[in-house]
């Protein structure tokens, strides 16, 4: 069972569609339709797939809240006109937009955030707006709707300068990045407004998050969307450093599972916790690029450059604590996940031009 990925047709430029892509795997077991959600960043790649899966499922209503500053229109064309579908187009930074948001708010599942480690260090003052200041508005905002819960996504670069492997949720490092600065101070805020206000938070360490709608297009493009539009242009890709680095490559269906288990877990261990959310196995960038290559059946020679500053040269998580306390299980493992992806990238590479 996984999400699957069906040909896509009459696409015009500007306009990705995914021929309802569902999903087989259910992720929950209550009744969506009693519910009001808002997802923050919801025409963005991880967001708009949360989005449709709410949707798909029959939840009430489903708010969005986006600034389209890197969420793309297209992402969320197919929801515009359902009945049970809100887009408020404003910013995390305003307060007054995070507060009319949260309004009849039941759950909000937290995706916006300027993400990129090298846009960080290029302007740490904007990813400190939007990934700190912002974070802070949106939970001053669901604490005063009195939501029911709160899941945020925060990310494996707070394990910054740890070589400690796998990745356990309690052993940090020194962060790396601006980036990472600001993820780790998320985390700390969301504990703190559950100590002092009460407010329901759950924080998901996402571990390099692929598939369907992610964008290959800007300087701050990931990996593997940049490594199928290379390929699917016969052009060869570039690879930072000597490609040893490992990654813990995460489908996007298993990052959907996270964040609605999280929303209905009844594991009072959850609240007020982070967990990793990951396959639980670990990639370089060199083997990612040859997976690809299989998959697409082509033979191209990528080329290296200089290593990023700020990137993490190991990354492995475990998922134990998730496993055993969310309740999660990832069910589409890297190979499985970039032939679902490369699918999908064949119909719409050229919709990103």
């Amino acid at each position: 069972m996984r999400l699957r990925q069906e040909n896509t047709r009459n696409i015009t430029k500007h306009n990705i569609k995914t021929d309802k892509m569902l999903y087989k795997n259910t992720f929950h077991t209550e009744n969506l339709s009693q519910y009001t959600f808002l997802v923050t960043g919801g025409a963005g790649f991880i967001g708009s797939n949360i989005v449709e899966y709410l949707l798909n499922y029959n939840a009430g209503k489903v708010k969005v809240l986006d600034n389209f500053s890197t969420g793309l229109r297209q992402n969320i064309d197919d929801f515009i006109n359902k009945p049970n579908f809100e887009i408020i187009e404003d910013d995390i930074t305003n307060i007054n937009a995070c507060r009319k948001a949260c309004e009849d708010v039941d759950y909000v599942i937290h995706q916006a955030a300027l993400g990129s480690v090298p846009r960080s260090i290029k302007d740490p003052i904007t990813t400190n707006l939007n990934n700190v200041n912002g974070f802070l508005n949106m939970l001053i905002a669901a604490r005063e709707a009195k939501v029911k819960r709160f899941v945020y996504a925060s990310s494996s670069s707070v394990y910054g300068d740890s070589n400690i492997l796998p990745k356990k949720e309690e052993y940090t490092g020194k962060p790396l990045s601006p980036y990472a600065v600001s993820k780790i101070t998320n985390e700390l805020y969301a504990n703190v407004f559950y100590k002092n206000y009460g407010i329901e938070v759950i924080g998901l360490r996402y571990f390099n998050v692929f598939g369907p709608r992610q964008n290959p297009k800007g300087p701050y493009a990931a990996v593997i969307p940049l490594f199928f539009e290379k390929i699917l242009k016969n052009l060869p890709p570039q690879i930072d450093g000597d490609g040893e680095q490992t990654r813990d490559f995460t489908f996007i269906e298993n990052a959907v599972q996270a964040n609605i288990k999280a929303i209905f877990c009844k594991n009072k261990n959850a609240v007020g916790n982070v967990f990793n959310i990951a396959f639980g196995s670990a990639t370089s960038i060199n083997k990612l690029f040859e997976m690809i290559c299989s998959i697409a059946n082509k033979q191209i020679k990528a080329e290296h450059r200089a290593a990023r500053l700020g990137d993490i040269r190991q990354s492995l998580a475990d998922i134990n604590k998730a496993c055993e306390i969310l309740d999660y299980k990832p069910l589409i493992d890297v190979k499985e996940g970039l032939k679902i992806s490369f699918e999908w990238y064949k119909n719409n590479i050229l919709n990103f031009n």
